[in-house]
């Protein structure tokens, strides 16, 4: 069963500016392994993590280095199994987080799928 659903969209020339402005963003935001992508992939990975506490309901508890996307062999993304987020997702009885990221047209877009633990 579907315990929850989030989705977001990041306008890359604006995220691209925060990075520029924002002296820190890019540690404060992201894991050491996601730091050194280019800005079309942190983009997707924001959206990521924002459309993941969409569909978790709120960000209690959940801190922007507990939500790490990773790439499995065949380059699908997935949420990194953290303290943090496995922490959470046991404290609310759901299983695993669904990722799917896309970005074209100057957005990068990211949807999430959490089910509910059986």
């Amino acid at each position: 069963m579907i315990a929850g659903i989030g989705v977001d969209n990041v306008d890359l020339n604006r995220f691209e500016g925060a990075m520029v402005r924002t002296q820190g963003l890019r540690d404060r935001l992201f894991a050491e392994s996601e730091r050194e992508l280019p800005v079309h992939s942190l983009a997707a990975r924001f959206a990521a993590k924002e459309a993941l506490i969409k569909a978790l309901g709120g960000s209690e508890g959940l801190g922007w280095h507990d939500a790490v996307i990773v790439k499995n062999e065949l380059g699908a993304p997935s949420f990194a199994s953290t303290d943090g987020l496995n922490r959470i997702l046991e404290s609310r009885e759901l299983a695993h987080p669904h990722l799917s990221l896309s970005h074209d047209a100057g957005i990068a877009t990211a949807f999430v799928v959490i089910e509910r633990r059986a």
